[in-house]
């Protein structure tokens, strides 16, 4: 079995009332462990509502989501269990700081899991160092006084603290510049890498999801509309566009340098694949 079927899944908003709106419809999708997946769609196209049901927040209006074994319909009730293994990371979660050191914050959601002082204390070093975090140095620090990238890794790292079989991120690089956007791209890839853990990120930036989705879902008006490899979905340059999406900059440079008759590799999707494409062309020409 998969670790996360979702099976025949819709969500309607308001639903009998005169706000009636289908968020998402008929969504079906397997997901197995240690899976890096990037979900990707337009505003409005049912991706926050899908994750939301992923650890309960929401739940379905009809079909269901079976999680590690534990199915979840409308008349689920207990969620308790499910959202300890779920762990969801909103966009801008540095919002949600309100401990007055970077320790206590990590070590709400472990204490409140009942848990002895030493475990709570080894879950937040472990956290700590899963983003980069030097427990020692950053443990009695106010987490208002840290950067945007500090503070989002301080939250990162709270999440990461419950032990989670699933990381589910959303958008979790917006409103950084771009260091540290690539600082925390770099930790959540290196977390999937070390602990093996189910991860599923949700950004808009389809550089970000050439860089380090192994398995891209494309949402439009609450369905699937693609379910692939990075590199076989950003093929699909006109489908892509007619949803109001694009495919990462470098790819369309290459596809333009092909154009032009530069013998180079059109299928790259990140600027390393580019840069070794470009070498090698460059050094086919000099031998000539």
């Amino acid at each position: 079995m998969s670790l996360i079927e979702i099976e025949n899944l819709t969500h309607v908003y308001g639903e009998g009332t005169p706000f009636e709106k289908t968020a998402i419809r008929d969504v079906n999708l397997k997901i197995e462990e240690n899976e890096f997946i990037g979900l990707i769609g337009h505003t409005g196209s049912g991706k926050s509502t899908l994750i939301q049901h992923l650890n309960g927040l929401l739940k379905p209006t009809m079909g269901s989501i079976t999680i590690d074994g534990t199915k979840i319909d409308k008349n689920s009730s207990n969620l308790t269990e499910l959202r300890k293994n779920i762990g969801l990371v909103f966009q801008y979660p540095e919002y949600q700081l309100f401990e007055e050191t970077v320790e206590k914050d990590i070590a709400f959601g472990p204490k409140n899991l009942g848990l002895k002082e030493d475990e709570v204390k080894e879950r937040v070093q472990n956290a700590m160092e899963s983003v980069g975090l030097d427990f020692y140095k950053f443990r009695d620090k106010s987490p208002f006084e840290l950067s945007g990238g500090l503070k989002r890794r301080v939250a990162i790292a709270g999440v990461l603290a419950m032990n989670p079989k699933v990381l589910i991120l959303d958008e979790p690089t917006a409103g950084l510049d771009p260091r540290g956007r690539d600082e925390i791209l770099s930790e959540v890839s290196n977390i999937h890498k070390k602990q093996n853990m189910t991860i599923i990120l949700v950004s808009h930036s389809m550089e970000d999801m050439a860089k380090i989705a192994k398995r891209l879902i494309v949402m439009d008006k609450g369905t699937v509309f693609m379910d692939s490899s990075p590199r076989e979905v950003f093929k699909r340059e006109e489908e892509l566009k007619s949803v109001g999406l694009g495919i990462p900059q470098i790819t369309s440079f290459m596809r333009v340098l092909k154009k032009k008759g530069f013998d180079v590799n059109d299928d790259c999707i990140t600027v390393d694949e580019a840069k070794e494409s470009i070498e090698k062309y460059l050094r086919s020409r000099s031998d000539v």
